[in-house]
């Protein structure tokens, strides 16, 4: 990343911003007047998850846009993934209506409230994880560059 331009590091910011409104407004990280979370309140967990979400986010969108002279870097699919399962980690549960049709309310406060911090968990690593191997594929062949 020491190798980015200015033009990475914009759509870096852009991309981490954007992420953070989409995942913190409909879960009311955000404070905003359409969405309420009715029964339970944000836990201190949930805004490092959503800050880290969005920025590992951010970076990865940052990866997609295309550097004069490197090759194109490949990822494994998991971004898009992490963040719906980041989505799901930090939303109210009782408020999901997928997991409230899934397992009721009280299904919900019950089995998915507790398995929230570990899906918060699943989708750092595989946020990372995606970063990783998009950063290392834009540096392990040089060789389709040079010949361009």
């Amino acid at each position: 990343m020491t190798n980015w331009g200015a033009r990475r590091w914009a759509a870096a910011a852009i991309g981490a911003a954007a992420v953070a409104l989409i995942l913190g407004l409909p879960t009311e990280l955000v404070p905003n007047g359409v969405f309420a979370r009715s029964v339970t309140p944000p836990t201190w967990w949930h805004y490092p998850v959503w800050i880290a979400t969005s920025v590992l986010s951010g970076l990865l969108i940052a990866t997609y846009v295309r550097q004069r002279g490197r090759p194109e870097p490949t990822g494994e699919g998991r971004e898009g993934f992490a963040t719906v399962l980041a989505f799901f980690a930090i939303g109210c549960p009782v408020c999901n209506k997928l997991v409230v049709l899934a397992l009721g309310s009280t299904g919900a406060l019950t089995w998915f409230g507790p398995v929230q911090p570990v899906l918060g968990v699943v989708a750092l690593v595989l946020l990372a994880a995606a970063l990783r191997a998009r950063l290392r594929g834009e540096q392990a062949c040089t060789v389709g560059a040079a010949a361009r």
